[in-house]
């Protein structure tokens, strides 16, 4: 194909760092066998990363970002995808070394690509995303690890962000008392629309101190925020519980012992959802269409223009983001 389309670039040279809306080409984008036309993408932190010079995330430049896409193929190369096909992509190295979904096309290998479930539209998928996917696999290791509505309260912590709005509403849909944990008052109405029993300060998680077992309060946790405040969430989980963490928000460092582990039986598990295999990722994607699927995945959303990009994507670094941030390509 031949033509230019818009797309969002990060440039940065020995002097200079910029960030915009310019025309590239098709000989532009990274290889692949399977060429999208992108519907729908979504802002997430590493996006965040992306658009500033200090970030760590893009590996050369100039570079399109954007760790997640949906859309409709255009062509392939690849037997498994033809034309008009809609699909998803999301992580792998999307967005990181390859050129990724804040772009008019893509070019994405097909082993990276879903195919689009039935009962789920393009831009829902991106009300997911990877923070959406990252959520629902969150929820899936707990539920495989034992825990059930009948045990008792979970705890999503950072749960105005992506994962964890996400979290509290799927968790909510699967008939579990929610207790959702929040810096920011002004949003417990929000968490409550959005499936959560109960709302809690991260004082209420996290008081600035850390016992090596403490009350035991909650059956599981959904926590994408780590550091001391997992070390507080592992002293507070009850007999046999789980925590799945998926972030450091909070930091890495997590100061905690070998006591809940060895005398009450707690796992911590740890959610990857960039490099999740494919015997896992599409069928997650199915449950994300079906059992899974909250009915308030409208209130979790805030939707963009790629053009409004470049001023938004501060948003999200500077934690003021709410829900998701989805991008109409």
């Amino acid at each position: 194909m031949s033509g230019d389309f818009k797309a969002l670039v990060v440039d940065k040279t020995e002097t200079d760092f910029t960030v915009g809306i310019k025309n590239i080409t098709f000989d532009d984008l990274s290889a692949g066998e399977v060429l999208i036309k992108v519907a729908y993408s979504s802002i997430n932190y590493k996006d965040g990363l992306a658009s500033i010079p200090e970030g760590k995330i893009v590996r050369s430049y100039p570079f399109v970002p954007g760790i997640d896409l949906a859309g409709v193929v255009v062509s392939s190369e690849d037997p498994r995808f033809v034309e008009g096909d809609k699909v998803i992509a999301t992580s792998y190295e999307i967005g990181v070394s390859h050129f990724g979904g804040f772009s008019e096309y893509a070019r994405i290998p097909a082993d990276w690509i879903v195919p689009l479930p039935e009962n789920l539209s393009l831009k829902e998928a991106m009300v997911y995303g990877t923070a959406g996917f990252t959520a629902a696999l969150s929820v899936q290791r707990l539920e495989e690890n034992g825990l059930t509505p009948e045990k008792g309260k979970v705890l999503v912590t950072g749960a105005t962000g992506g994962v964890g709005s996400i979290a509290v509403a799927i968790l909510a849909k699967r008939g579990y008392e929610v207790v959702a944990s929040t810096g920011k008052e002004s949003e417990h109405d929000y968490l409550h629309n959005i499936g959560a029993k109960e709302v809690v300060s991260r004082e209420a998680v996290f008081n600035g101190k850390i016992k090596a077992l403490d009350k035991q309060l909650w059956a599981g946790a959904v926590d994408p925020v780590g550091g001391e405040s997992l070390a507080a969430i592992l002293s507070k989980i009850e007999y046999n519980g789980s925590v799945a963490v998926s972030g450091l928000t909070g930091g890495g460092n997590v100061p905690t012992t070998v006591f809940p582990f060895i005398l009450r039986g707690i796992n911590l598990l740890g959610i990857d959802s960039v490099y999740c295999p494919m015997e896992v990722r599409k069928p997650l994607w199915e449950r994300m269409a079906s059992d899974f699927k909250p009915d308030v995945l409208d209130l979790i959303i805030k939707e963009i223009r790629l053009e409004e990009l470049p001023q938004t994507l501060p948003i999200i670094l500077q934690g003021k983001a709410r829900g998701r941030l989805i991008v109409k390509i």
